[in-house]
């Protein structure tokens, strides 16, 4: 039996609902292509059991083959949607840069000896 992190078994229940509907509209996505668990297990590289946990909503089962799901049902660009950063956050921000590391693609002042 597999051990179940702290922080699955402490999920709000606000969380499961969303996640069971996830899991039915992939679902249907399968069933509108007309593909078996084992075509569409055998497709997205996973077992069928961990593809039926997608499709139950199973907190456990991993974003990047949720994100390969949606890939593959040709929903990808859903993803995006998904929690938006807020508007006034992103803005005006800058990102800070270490000013140890060089810029990728620059030439450092060390290798300009020709």
């Amino acid at each position: 039996m597999p051990r179940q992190s702290k922080s699955l078994s402490a999920l709000p229940s606000q969380t499961l609902a969303p996640l069971a509907r996830l899991g039915e509209r992939l679902r249907a996505h399968r069933f509108q292509r007309e593909w078996t668990v084992a075509e569409a297990s055998e497709r997205l590289l996973c077992s069928p059991t961990t593809l039926r946990a997608l499709e139950a909503g199973k907190p456990g089962t991993s974003i990047g083959l949720l994100a390969h799901a949606l890939w593959l049902f040709g929903e990808i660009d859903t993803l995006d949607a998904l929690a938006p950063a807020p508007s006034g956050l992103t803005a005006q921000r800058r990102v800070r840069r270490s000013a140890s590391r060089p810029v990728a693609g620059t030439i450092a002042e060390d290798e300009r000896d020709f």
